[in-house]
């Protein structure tokens, strides 16, 4: 995995994770840009569409062993 990429809604640079070893992901790339529009908008989103916890929210990612194809990592957004 030696490509750069590049999240589409900040166009910062997707860092490397390991992602916990019950996911069976294994390692993926995730935008960690707090002020990223997907990031910040994306506890309304949740909110939205029917979750009671207003604290969750997602990350984009993508998964090079799928075509670097897009997912959505959950994660707490403070605010």
């Amino acid at each position: 995995m030696n490509e750069e990429r590049y999240c589409p809604h900040c166009e910062e640079q997707l860092q490397r994770w390991e992602a916990p070893p019950e996911t069976c992901w294994g390692e993926i790339l995730v935008c960690f840009n707090n002020q990223c529009a997907f990031y910040r908008h994306s506890a309304g989103d949740i909110e939205n569409k029917g979750e009671a916890n207003r604290a969750l929210g997602c990350r984009y990612g993508e998964d090079p062993r799928n075509n670097y194809h897009p997912i959505n990592i959950l994660a707490v957004c403070p605010f």
